[in-house]
């Protein structure tokens, strides 16, 4: 199936919405992408949008855990939502919920981080 994924900026946050199947023939890609978009706006906080994932693997977190590693750098958070339960079980094992914060959906965790949607 692949990967699909849009970036969108409000305010200080960086809005990353994923579909498909986020393995290592895509990881490459989003990286490069996603680390263009962190470094080309100004933004401090990420919000990822898990909604429509299907399946992820090791290097799937891998590019996760190496955004959230530059987020900590610039003193922001990295929030996810919208995670679908055969994800959040892999989130859970790999330990990601220790660093990264879950919220139910997209538009609350923007509030949280102060941004009315």
């Amino acid at each position: 199936m692949g990967l699909e994924f849009s970036f969108e900026v409000k305010e200080d946050v960086l809005i990353v919405r994923l579909a498909g199947e986020l393995d290592h023939h895509e990881a490459e890609t989003l990286r490069d992408r996603w680390k263009d978009m962190l470094y080309l706006n100004p933004v401090k906080h990420v919000i990822l949008n898990l909604d429509q994932v299907s399946f992820m693997d090791s290097s799937g977190l891998g590019v996760i855990l190496g955004r959230y590693k530059e987020v900590l750098q610039l003193g922001g958070e990295m929030v996810v939502c919208s995670i679908p339960h055969s994800i959040k079980r892999l989130f859970e094992m790999s330990g990601m919920f220790k660093i990264i914060r879950l919220e139910e959906n997209e538009e609350f965790a923007l509030e949280t981080l102060g941004v009315a949607s």
